[in-house]
């Protein structure tokens, strides 16, 4: 067990005004629990041994890191998982972006894990406290997730001439997007003469739909780069969003005029130098090292354990920018790089074998750092195409967690240190789950 003098609780206690989110958190912690919820099958055995743990050895990262997913949207939760890591405090309540950094937070680096945006409730909030961090010159990471890259591939696609390739980015966003939508209509444009230049809404229609021809063309211009179930699953998708896209605009109040509007709003808010959020796109990263954790949305493949091997996480991060920049959003997209951020280790994801997980091991990294899939019940870890998982999306933002039953926003993050190890802080475990260096030692050992 870890010295209790070096407690992985965040000292909040004495704060009364933080008192609301005291109440919801765990006042307690735990060595790593054993049950399901915390690690999958293949770490259940108590009596594990790290015999096997002797070529390699952990590093641990030079700084303590704060690690927090997919808040989408949801600035309270982003903001009160914050607090709750102990990195950032308000003197007073007075409401989102009022945060300042503590001693802890001046020296820990804070990475957010992407899927900043979508859903709801507040897009824009969210973004302007992201923001904040870097103005109070805190260490922040900000890591690529796909809801945020949808986004970016929808406004480009309606940004560059329609190919078979990229026509259907605009809808593929699908109704999660109608909320950013909707707030930045509100905020910036209905107060405005919006509807001058806007075509009528056919034309709309026509611009930010795939034509008819496209799911007949499509499965030919994506064999090569998909697998086949790769292929089936985007058309049956598009399908689906194809139909419904427009009724979601719909409900949300939103003509397809007013869509288009809006995006174009959205491409100057992200898209041109002087816009508000520009620097969200371009301080993102696709991979952080830290020790030997990798820092990620969603997963890896063969190609990206070679990429890292043969040329670093650097490299990775320039790869990924100067795809960005490439007039061919299609090869891009379903590229190894986007896979990064996408893969749920499906058929239809590009694959991870033995072959790619050896290279990983060999570049360094042996604990992987997710958000992407969400636990409803704190953080798990688990072992996943023989490489050792850290799953922290613990569903935080409110319109999820209404969903799936859970009550309020989600508070929480993970905490990564040498001295009190891996750290899972959830509102919705009743412990903290704490695992040490030796236990995570005794994990990776079944891995070798």
């Amino acid at each position: 067990m870890p010295n209790p003098m070096l407690s992985p609780i965040p000292a909040i206690m004495d704060r009364p005004h933080h008192s609301d989110i005291i109440a919801r958190l765990p006042s307690e912690w735990t060595a790593w629990p054993r049950d399901e919820s915390s690690v999958n099958s293949h770490v259940l055995e108590p009596n594990e041994t790290p015999s096997l743990f002797k070529k390699s050895k952990l590093c641990w990262p030079k700084r303590s890191v704060v690690f927090i997913s997919d808040p989408h949207a949801d600035a309270v939760a982003f903001e009160d998982s914050l607090i709750a890591a102990g990195v950032a405090e308000r003197k007073k309540k007075s409401g989102l972006g009022h945060l300042s950094l503590t001693k802890k937070g001046k020296q820990s680096e804070i990475i957010v894990g992407g899927d900043c945006l979508d859903k709801g409730p507040s897009n824009l909030k969210l973004l302007r406290s992201v923001k904040q961090l870097y103005k109070l010159k805190a260490r922040v990471t900000l890591l690529a997730g796909n809801h945020d890259l949808r986004l970016l591939m929808g406004l480009l696609a309606l940004a560059r001439k329609k190919d078979v390739g990229n026509q259907h980015f605009f809808v593929r966003m699908g109704k999660k997007v109608v909320p950013l939508f909707r707030e930045v209509f509100d905020e910036y444009l209905a107060d405005a003469h919006w509807d001058k230049k806007i075509p009528d809404e056919d034309t709309c229609r026509e611009l930010l739909f795939p034509g008819d021809d496209w799911f007949k063309e499509f499965p030919f211009h994506a064999a090569g780069f998909l697998t086949a179930e790769g292929i089936d699953r985007e058309v049956r998708k598009m399908e689906s969003k194809n139909h419904s896209f427009e009724k979601h605009c719909l409900s949300a109040g939103l003509s397809l005029r007013q869509v288009y509007a809006t995006s174009l709003k959205c491409q100057q808010l992200f898209l041109h130098k002087k816009g508000e959020f520009n620097w969200f796109f371009r301080r993102m990263e696709l991979v952080a090292k830290r020790g030997s954790f990798l820092f990620l949305h969603a997963g890896l493949d063969d190609s990206m354990g070679q990429m890292l091997l043969k040329s670093g996480t650097k490299y990775a991060n320039k790869a990924f920018h100067r795809n960005l920049k490439r007039r061919d959003l299609f090869s891009f997209y379903y590229s190894s790089i986007a896979n990064t951020f996408r893969t749920k280790y499906r058929d239809a994801d590009l694959p991870l074998t033995e072959r790619g997980v050896n290279a990983i091991h060999k570049a360094g990294i042996h604990v992987v750092v997710q958000g992407h899939i969400n636990r409803q019940q704190g953080q798990r870890i688990t072992i996943k195409k023989g490489l050792v998982h850290v799953e922290a999306d613990i569903t935080l933002d409110c319109h999820s967690r209404t969903a799936e039953g859970l009550k309020g926003h989600g508070i929480g993050a993970t905490l990564i240190g040498k001295d009190t190890g891996i750290v899972g802080l959830s509102c919705d475990y009743p412990t903290a789950k704490v695992m040490t260096s030796t236990e995570l030692q005794g994990i990776y050992g079944q891995v070798l």
